[in-house]
């Protein structure tokens, strides 16, 4: 830090700038861990304890004692909707950037605007759909909705990294008597390994913390998800903050994991097509 601020004036307070913002930021993350150890008898302490001096675990027993089966769906939905997504995008992404369709064009800024559709309007559609076909409550129901939010997202991720793709390689493919599936199985997927853990990693996120779609088409069945149990906890146990908290810790670490594990390969997803050599 020193060398740093030798060799840029200024660097010094910038620096200290950045980790006061981080830690302020970053407070509330600290303040839910802090209150999901705290016994309820010095949850109401004024000041309350910056710290859990007399720390518990029962808030995380409750939370493993009720809150395992939201989690469980929670997950199931997150990795259906991983599934559902990478199978419809990747394809799709290929035929826009390399097999150029006509009216792909088109097709790119309708997936553009797709994005901007409120996702209420969306439950209610998939609600009057659901009612029909009697998929009301159901894990499907909600792979297939929560897909909706991230296949035009992952249809773009995917466009513009694989038009980065050198063509030699797929006309050498096809002079070798590759099909356009062949090539696309067996040399675009594998190069494209940075956006399918980038795409993967946000329809994982918006599925993990979906609460519109829950609440339209989960609410009140046998399969619920992790942000309907908080919503309910909440209502019901509005006294035993720790639980609360605790449930809100559990929920938020796949999730984080997930991210830090993948940020490496999400940087050069994101940034996939920025820039042509």
């Amino acid at each position: 830090m020193n060398n740093l601020a030798h060799r840029f004036p200024g660097t010094r307070w910038k620096i200290a700038l950045g980790l006061a913002l981080t830690a302020v930021m970053l407070f509330p993350v600290y303040w839910m861990l802090n209150v999901s150890f705290t016994p309820d008898q010095d949850m109401r302490k004024s000041p309350p304890d910056l710290f859990p001096v007399h720390g518990t675990l029962a808030g995380y027993r409750a939370v493993f004692d009720q809150q395992l089966p939201y989690l469980g769906t929670s997950l199931v939905v997150g990795l259906g909707t991983v599934a559902l997504t990478v199978v419809l995008a990747a394809p799709a992404g290929y035929a826009l950037a390399k097999l150029r369709p006509r009216g792909g064009g088109v097709l790119s800024f309708l997936f553009l605007v797709a994005q901007m559709i409120p996702g209420i309007i969306m439950a209610m559609g998939f609600y009057a759909i659901y009612l029909q076909l009697g998929l009301l409550q159901s894990v499907p129901g909600l792979i297939v909705a929560d897909s909706t939010l991230a296949v035009p997202f992952a249809v773009l991720i995917f466009t513009a990294f694989m038009s980065g793709i050198p063509g030699e390689l797929l006309q050498a493919a096809q002079m070798d008597g590759a099909g356009p599936l062949r090539t696309f199985r067996s040399i675009v997927l594998p190069m494209s390994r940075n956006s399918v853990v980038t795409v993967s990693l946000f329809a994982f996120l918006w599925s993990w913390s979906d609460f519109v779609f829950a609440a339209t088409l989960a609410n009140g069945g046998t399969h619920e998800p992790i942000t309907l149990g908080i919503y309910h906890y909440i209502g019901n146990n509005n006294q035993e903050w720790n639980a609360i908290m605790a449930t809100a810790v559990l929920a938020s670490l796949p999730a984080t994991v997930i991210l830090v594990l993948a940020q490496r390969y999400v940087a050069a997803g994101v940034t996939a097509g920025a820039v042509k050599d």
